[in-house]
């Protein structure tokens, strides 16, 4: 923490007060901050208060001595990357080790001189600031990177959605779904081997390219103002395969595995398979399909139900579940687990529904 002039905050920690006023003495030409304490208990009252930018720590010390302090520093969160110089009369190389294994950045030997001290405060204290610029420069990186891929992720799912006139608000509801059940899966301990947060906030994040393959599909199909065909429901399928060689072709472009791209790719290529093997493309059966996409054919299914289309009208969410439990089924098309993580999270469904609710639906 800075004062408010901007001036770096120096904290001189010594059981001795003439070894307090010796360093003070040898630093005052420089344009900082002082404070100082005389025990390793008072030390980290004051640091709990207020964080400096450079401690220099004293290590023997009646009570808490300098190493011991110094393993109590580094549980602040504020204070981990601090840098901490330590000034004893010991030289021994055992000592001074202890010292930097501890984190402490450099170890200056009683009596010491004045110009040492400054230099080495004055170089610590650049370097702190470059490691901590440099570090704020790579989380504003790392943070516009993130956002770059997220908005990619949502542009690329919304202009196959846009080629369908039918879809409507379909991306966002059914991103939602997806998070929602995979929470209430993870909240009542199913297939916790995958699920973890991590994995959650991912499918949440790739839900928007599931029917990214449609951008394959021939406008005279996706279209049509009717039902399709058996010829053209075959060509309607194959958008899980486009969607797939989509993602295929953007994994070879990274170089190297990237995970968002393997849930993304799960999710697009399995989001029809049925859990008794009746779907498409492959016909997988039960956990042969991958995880994501039975989590994203519930969500799929649900927000199709609730949609307007062509050939049907929208449902309500009563009737919704009603197909879904008579038509469809628990162990019929959709994963067992899945389907009651649905039933137990059906309000949340309906509140998701109404919150992004178009003219579409019902």
């Amino acid at each position: 923490m800075r004062s408010r002039l901007g001036r770096p905050l120096i904290f001189i920690v010594d059981d001795v007060p003439e070894n307090i006023q010796i360093a003070l003495a040898h630093l005052k030409s420089l344009d900082m901050e002082f404070a100082y304490a005389t025990s390793g208990e008072q030390a980290l009252e004051r640091i709990h208060r207020r964080v400096p930018d450079l401690v220099l720590l004293d290590v023997m010390m009646p009570g808490m001595d300098g190493f011991e302090t110094m393993q109590e520093i580094r549980k602040i969160p504020e204070a981990r990357s601090m840098p901490v110089i330590f000034l004893t009369a010991r030289s021994e190389p055992e000592d001074v080790a202890r010292g930097f294994e501890l984190g402490g950045v450099d170890y200056i030997t009683k009596p010491f001189h004045g110009v040492e001290l400054r230099s080495r405060v004055r170089n610590h204290l650049e370097l702190h600031r470059y490691r901590m610029d440099l570090e704020q420069t790579i989380l504003d990186r790392t943070r516009e990177t993130v956002l770059l891929k997220d908005i990619t992720i949502v542009a690329m799912g919304e202009l196959a959605e846009h080629r369908d006139n039918d879809t409507g608000g379909h991306i966002q509801r059914t991103r939602s779904f997806v998070k929602s059940l995979a929470e209430e899966l993870f909240n009542s301990g199913k297939f916790l081997e995958i699920l973890t947060p991590e994995y959650i906030t991912l499918l949440y994040k790739t839900a928007p390219l599931h029917d990214i393959g449609k951008v394959g599909i021939p406008d005279a199909i996706l279209l049509k103002k009717s039902r399709l065909d058996v010829d053209e429901f075959e060509i309607m399928k194959k958008h899980t395969i486009y969607g797939e060689e989509v993602i295929d072709k953007l994994a070879k472009m990274a170089g190297e595995p990237m995970a968002f791209l393997e849930c993304a790719k799960d999710l697009v290529g399995s989001h029809h398979e049925k859990y008794d093997g009746s779907g498409y493309p492959r016909g997988l059966v039960g956990e042969d399909i991958p995880l994501a996409g039975r989590i994203m054919t519930v969500a799929d299914v649900y927000d199709a139900l609730r949609t307007r289309r062509v050939y049907k009208k929208p449902y309500s969410h009563a009737e919704t579940m009603h197909i879904i439990k008579v038509e469809e089924g628990r162990g019929r098309h959709f994963d067992p687990e899945v389907y009651d993580a649905l039933l137990r999270a059906e309000r949340n469904f309906e509140a998701i529904a109404q919150k992004n609710k178009d003219e579409m639906m019902c």
